[in-house]
């Protein structure tokens, strides 16, 4: 059995709902409920019976709701890293239009800060990395999954790892994942 993770939900560049998805996450907004349930639940309902992992959907109880009516959901993970330290990674992030090339000032930056190794040119920024749009994605995003988990918390699915970096939580996620597929390929 091989693990669909869902690398393929809502990349749709150039499609109508595309552009209207990246429209939301420019203005620093999330994506409406009705939007984000008939964007996923189309792609769950063509990949087949195999077993799926989601990134980031479910975001709100009407979105968990939808998805529940029609599929059954048997774990949730919540990974719990501090506000902060998610703002520092996504504001460190700086990208080359060109290649798309990804920079984290942090983690991976270029040899000369603004600029891309390969071609010279400068970096910039996405809307949705900058500060002020970070801090309100987040801050909405906060408000709304709270009473996710706790709606999953109540049906018995959910487990949470905590911590801030993914070296250090990842080894307990992948153990829980291989306990609960055992035998799934992680590609």
């Amino acid at each position: 059995m091989k693990l669909w993770t869902g690398h393929t939900v809502g990349e749709r560049n150039l499609s109508e709902i595309g552009l209207l998805v990246k429209s939301y996450i420019d203005q620093g907004q999330l994506v409406p409920d009705e939007v984000m349930t008939k964007l996923i639940l189309h792609d769950l309902n063509n990949i087949g019976k195999i077993s799926w992992l989601l990134d980031g959907f479910p975001r709100t109880v009407p979105q968990a709701e939808a998805l529940d009516k029609t599929h059954r959901i048997d774990t949730v993970i919540d990974l719990n890293v501090p506000f902060q330290t998610i703002k520092d990674r996504l504001t460190a992030r700086w990208i080359h239009p060109g290649s798309g090339k990804v920079y984290n000032t942090e983690f991976n930056p270029p040899k000369v800060p603004g600029i891309d190794d390969a071609t010279g040119e400068p970096l910039v920024q996405r809307d949705d990395d900058k500060p002020e749009t970070v801090t309100k994605r987040l801050v909405a995003y906060e408000a709304l999954t709270t009473p996710v988990l706790e709606y999953y918390r109540n049906k018995g699915v959910l487990e949470t790892f905590s911590g801030t970096e993914t070296n250090k939580i990842w080894p307990h996620v992948d153990a829980f994942l291989q306990s609960k597929l055992p035998g799934v390929r992680r590609d």
